[in-house]
């Protein structure tokens, strides 16, 4: 099943794998399934099925990962809930800003 995405080629994750230890715990916090170990070291499956949360980063303890996390789906979703609105990344594309967003 393909994960939603927001706009193509924009997320800001960058995986240096030189210093990819391959742990695999990427693999296990990342909500969309964005990263997949083969050959001891972690690769991206997909870029833009990332939601830019940052749990990769956060938890990769040889910074293999970066990601600048708060500019994504995932802030779109996180501000919904807390402006208690609907959460939505408008993925949807009934926004008439975002329009040609497609998921």
């Amino acid at each position: 099943m393909k994960t939603m995405q927001y706009i193509k080629n924009i997320v800001t994750l960058k995986l240096e794998s030189a210093l990819c230890t391959g742990c695999g715990l990427c693999t296990e916090v990342c909500p969309h399934a964005v990263f997949e170990i083969s050959n001891r070291k972690a690769h991206i499956v997909d870029i833009d099925d990332c939601m830019e949360c940052g749990a990769c980063a956060l938890n990769c303890q040889f910074g293999a990962i970066y990601v600048k996390s708060g500019v994504g789906c995932a802030t779109g979703v996180i501000n919904g809930i807390i402006n208690n609105s609907e959460p939505s990344c408008d993925c949807s594309g009934s926004s008439k800003k975002n329009k040609n967003i497609c998921c």
